[in-house]
């Protein structure tokens, strides 16, 4: 039987076209990137914590596609939710009734975060923080958003406005009013706040770039001081919400922090449909929504569509059904204790930290001469070089896929899928053990790997060059 659209064939007859087609219709540096660092390669499918290429070797994935593969990738449950809610051919989007899934997911997430009432559905991490910036300057009346330095809270707009890396902001400006203070630093967050007119301070509770943690206590402190001038605390949970830290929320791991609103995405999705949400108290919502002729004055297109608020649900019930939370305590932690023993062995490796499955491997200086003048070449042509080495033979040799935690970081970030166990942690510390012993060994090949990214960052002029 034939269809009017037959996707085995299409991709059958054009799947191998897939570096040429971005390389002329889409982002033409994507592919060029690449090509140039050696991650050109062509993934047949996909299952949980693994990749396999056509040859049926397989990959472990530590990226789990920057967060969103929470479960993995085709968990049967997520999938099977998708496959029942298609055929129950719902009236979806109608835009003027009240179906159930919405309310049932915004349940189960309140269940998690019970001093908060109400929640928004969007579709992405970014619309999830542009919610909040406008909800916390129309509930507060007051315009501005304070951040936190080398922050990220996507890409948009508003979210750009409150983004702490200067190179995504470049060349976007004006923005919306905005003060970066130092995370941390309250008495920073003091002195902005003297001023009046602050709304908001939107914060990761552990920072995606470099997998950074604010000082124990920090969290309450600020919310302390944001409320004393009526001002509100937003916790960007987009890549550190559900389980990802070791605790459904990464603000619930300090006793007394109660956001005044809450952002999660990514892992919400199942990794199949874009949906964001942004959680937050009732009299917040009630000063957006203030009348009958406000009803419309927040609202997405595709929020809270059947397919979205399913994967949601779905992917609730796996978490609670399989102790993913646990898991991702207990496997980090692993995990975590397994390099940092590594860190006294290795004169290149700085610091291992992080929550849960969320770990930061930081490299720096090298004490012995011989080491230290290629560490300087590097250095010189840009900062971030020494962990790019790194990640390039984690998946070139090793078959284990990784990225630079930010531009100019030598950080390298671990977010794997949360259902990994003791398997991949000793398939991880195994090949990351390798790769040390041929840095500190002079290892030609990866030395000379290091000459490429050089000639690659001057050529550049220093541009950005990082996963």
């Amino acid at each position: 039987m034939t269809t009017e659209f037959d996707l085995g064939a299409l991709l059958a007859e054009r799947g191998a076209e897939r570096y040429e087609l971005h390389t002329k219709y889409l982002n033409h540096q994507l592919p060029r990137m690449l090509h140039t660092i050696g991650f050109d390669k062509v993934y047949e499918r996909a299952e949980g914590a693994y990749f396999w290429d056509a040859d049926g070797a397989d990959y472990l994935d530590m990226l789990a596609g920057f967060g969103v593969m929470g479960l993995g990738r085709h968990h049967p449950v997520v999938r099977q939710a998708l496959h029942d809610v298609l055929d129950a051919q719902l009236a979806d989007l109608t835009r003027f009734d009240c179906p159930p899934l919405p309310g049932l997911l915004a349940e189960r997430l309140l269940a998690h975060s019970p001093h908060l009432d109400r929640v928004f559905f969007g579709n992405s991490g970014t619309e999830a923080v542009e919610t909040a910036l406008k909800f916390a300057r129309r509930a507060t009346g007051k315009p501005r958003i304070l951040y936190c330095e080398h922050s990220f809270h996507g890409l948009t707009a508003g979210s750009l406005s409150v983004n702490g890396e200067d190179g995504f902001r470049d060349g976007f400006a004006p923005l919306l009013p905005d003060t970066a203070v130092p995370l941390g630093d309250l008495g920073a967050l003091a002195r902005e706040l003297k001023k009046g007119d602050v709304a908001a301070l939107i914060v990761e509770p552990i920072q995606g770039k470099g997998v950074l943690q604010p000082p124990p206590g920090y969290l309450r402190a600020a919310q302390d001081l944001l409320h004393q001038h009526k001002a509100l605390l937003i916790a960007d949970e987009v890549q550190t919400g559900l389980g990802r830290t070791g605790d459904f929320y990464a603000y619930q791991h300090e006793d007394g922090v109660e956001p005044d609103l809450v952002c999660v995405a990514k892992a919400l999705s199942g990794g199949y449909m874009p949906v964001g949400a942004t959680l937050g108290k009732d009299w917040i919502f009630k000063k957006v929504y203030s009348s009958i002729d406000r009803v419309l004055v927040h609202s997405a297109s595709f929020g809270s569509n059947a397919q979205a608020m399913v994967a949601g649900l779905a992917v609730l019930s796996v978490m609670e059904n399989e102790q993913i939370v646990a898991n991702a305590r207990v496997t980090g932690e692993l995990l975590k204790s397994r390099l940092a023993a590594l860190v006294d062995k290795y004169e290149l490796l700085a610091d291992v930290r992080g929550r849960g499955l969320m770990i930061g491997i930081e490299f720096g200086r090298p004490s012995s001469l011989k080491l230290r003048s290629r560490w300087t070449v590097l250095q010189t042509a840009r900062k971030g070089l020494f962990a790019q080495m790194v990640v390039v033979p984690l998946l070139q040799r090793h078959r284990i896929l990784t990225q630079v935690s930010g531009d100019h970081l030598e950080v390298i970030k671990l977010i794997p899928p949360l259902i990994v166990g003791e398997r991949e942690v000793d398939r991880f510390v195994d090949a990351f053990t390798a790769v040390m012993d041929d840095a500190h060994s002079g290892s030609a090949l990866m030395w000379d790997f290091g000459k490429t990214l050089v000639k690659q960052a001057v050529a550049n002029h220093y541009g950005r060059f990082c996963l």
